[in-house]
């Protein structure tokens, strides 16, 4: 019954958010409403957010720690941010179509022949001045262990845009992660029914990390972001304190 109804609100929200967005287009005036659609979303599926430090609202690139989709209404909702997603997402029905009204930036995360296409990609985002989040482990964690870092496409930062930062952010559903987190051969659909099915609320912690300017290759600026994530989740007793190289 919870899933039904949680879905049955979300349809109401998602219409009531084009129905905005959709006006402010109109006027050619920047929507603010794929942002709160997301955070709100991510409020209706259980979260309650707690937000610790300060999200850059500007010619940033966000890197984090990455456990399920909920990640992304959450970080969408807090910071703004538009995100890099592997590219068969956007042929998905809806959500592919959801996620270009948030400016996505589709990649092909396995054709390593077409990384020069995938880092102008970036590029070209980046110099729209929206904050965009990676997920530089390439895949979701258990939100106990925090898997290497994947640095293909900060090349994209060497040399880096004028005034750019990178801002680590690390995320923590707290002793919820497991029970949310979507690892291993799950279905997507599995995973979502079992999110939706869950009772009650969970706090979801996003700690934006001291900023820092790119510098160094690719491999630097991933370790470096890593390693900032690490010693937060070590202070928090979340991931164990250890490092892994950066491909």
């Amino acid at each position: 019954m919870i899933a039904y109804l949680r879905l049955a609100a979300l349809v109401v929200w998602l219409l009531l958010a084009l129905l905005l967005h959709g006006l402010w287009r109109l006027v050619r005036a920047r929507s603010p409403w794929p942002r709160r659609f997301l955070g709100v979303s991510a409020r209706l599926f259980g979260a309650r957010v707690r937000v610790l430090g300060t999200p850059l609202r500007r010619d940033a690139v966000l890197l984090a720690n990455h456990l399920s989709w909920l990640d992304i209404l959450l970080l969408a909702g807090a910071s703004g941010c538009a995100f890099v997603a592997k590219a068969e997402l956007r042929a998905a029905p809806l959500v592919g179509w959801l996620c270009t009204l948030n400016r996505t930036v589709f990649v092909r995360r396995g054709d390593r022949l077409g990384v020069a296409d995938q880092v102008a990609a970036l590029r070209t985002a980046l110099a729209r001045g929206q904050p965009v989040a990676i997920f530089p482990e390439g895949t979701t964690s258990d939100g106990a262990t925090l898997l290497p870092f994947k640095a293909a496409l900060l090349a994209a930062l060497d040399p880096p845009p004028p005034g750019l930062m990178v801002q680590p952010v690390r995320i923590d559903y707290e002793p919820a992660a497991r029970a949310l987190a979507w690892v291993g051969d799950e279905p997507g659909t599995a995973h979502a029914r079992r999110v939706l099915s869950r009772r009650g609320t969970f706090v979801a912690t996003l700690t934006f990390l001291a900023p820092f300017a790119p510098a160094g290759d690719r491999k630097a600026i991933a370790a470096e972001a890593r390693r900032r994530i690490l010693a937060a989740g070590s202070e928090a007793s979340a991931f164990p304190v250890e490092r892994a190289p950066c491909p």
